[in-house]
């Protein structure tokens, strides 16, 4: 296994410069008067509060997010309070009582289905800032996530480049657009980049199902596209890896290969794409966004006000640039630590990724 560039570096580097009180590029510096910064500064515990909202949309949320976090708060002497809230919103209500109840000094958010709007109001009632983390809330203090604009848009256009590879006219492509949950604000925000960019190539979508995360549910739904279109499909805009991996177990049924996009960088994913099953995935290192995080909730909690440079619905916001990752980029996934040779190329995908060299 190869020593981790981001995995390690990173984290490393991310956590002396929280303990320096300073960011990389002068992102994540402190200001006292900013137009740009947050209201609910102040912090009235030294406890730092996250909810995680599952363990089945990805696996980053355990491995990666949660240690992430933990030593880079931990690091700079504060106290983090990671729960999980395991893709039930009844759970997510229940440890933000708690850990409210305990004290929080910021509260860090992935939400659930809306749940942490709901948070969020009880928690700016105690005085506590929110931070949205990977998935915006309205209202909140800070939102630090990737672009997911520009995830859509890179998305959308390995559909577009998947089309042009086999020749297919993207104006009379039948195409497929798999979204994600409706409820999530970043599945608007894939499907919105997606859309942009297929339009701009004359794509239109012949069939979009509701949306879901659940990969079992996806299959689903795409299995009820390709009987309604009797398997005239060319191409599947599916808006990440695993419930592309549902898609591609219906087209694997009907020995068709089309192509298909994804983001995460999933173990499943890369595989897909080393077999030319899947076009694309978009590759988003949490270990940026769990260290800008960080950054910011380290700030609050020592009562400061951290300068963001845009805005994300009115939010001040830090947003990280998403990376396009083909068969070719799959060993950068590897070299950053973020995934192994050895999950990856097993039994058929072995031959590919000795094609692509990843080792």
């Amino acid at each position: 296994m190869k020593k981790t560039l981001l995995g390690v570096a990173t984290v490393v580097a991310t956590s002396t410069l929280l303990l320096a009180g300073c960011s990389a590029g002068g992102s994540g510096s402190s200001s006292s008067s900013s137009s740009s910064s947050g209201g609910n500064v102040k912090a009235v515990s030294k406890r730092a509060c996250v909810i995680l909202p599952d363990t089945e949309s990805s696996p980053r949320w355990e491995n990666g997010d949660r240690p992430a976090l933990n030593k880079a708060l931990t690091d700079a002497g504060f106290t983090a309070d990671i729960q999980n809230a395991h893709n039930s919103t009844t759970q997510y209500a229940t440890i933000a009582a708690a850990q409210l109840s305990k004290g929080c000094g910021v509260m860090l958010l992935v939400d659930l289905n809306g749940a942490g709007a709901q948070v969020l109001t009880k928690a700016h009632a105690q005085g506590v800032p929110v931070i949205a983390y990977d998935r915006p809330i309205a209202g909140a203090d800070y939102y630090v996530s990737f672009d997911n604009t520009k995830v859509g848009n890179l998305e959308g256009q390995m559909i577009v480049d998947g089309l042009k590879a086999e020749k297919k006219d993207p104006k009379t492509a039948k195409v497929v657009c798999m979204s994600g949950d409706p409820t999530d604000g970043n599945a608007a925000f894939f499907l919105k980049g997606a859309t942009d960019t297929m339009s701009a190539a004359g794509i239109k979508c012949a069939f979009s199902p509701k949306g879901t995360w659940d990969a079992t549910k996806s299959g689903t739904e795409f299995a009820q596209a390709y009987t309604a279109l009797k398997g005239n499909i060319d191409a599947v805009w599916t808006a990440n890896d695993a419930n592309n991996a549902a898609v591609i177990t219906v087209l694997d049924k009907y020995k068709k290969v089309v192509p298909t996009s994804g983001q995460d960088a999933s173990i499943p994913g890369l595989q897909n794409i080393l077999l030319g099953k899947q076009t694309g995935t978009v590759y988003k290192p949490y270990q940026l966004e769990a260290g800008q995080a960080s950054q910011v909730a380290i700030d609050l909690l020592k009562g400061q006000k951290p300068s963001a440079p845009t805005t994300q619905d009115g939010v001040p916001a830090f947003l990280e640039t998403p990376i396009n990752t083909t068969a070719s980029g799959v060993e950068k996934v590897v070299q950053d630590g973020n995934a192994t040779a050895a999950a990856i190329c097993t039994g058929n995908v072995a031959a590919a990724c000795a094609k692509y060299g990843v080792k």
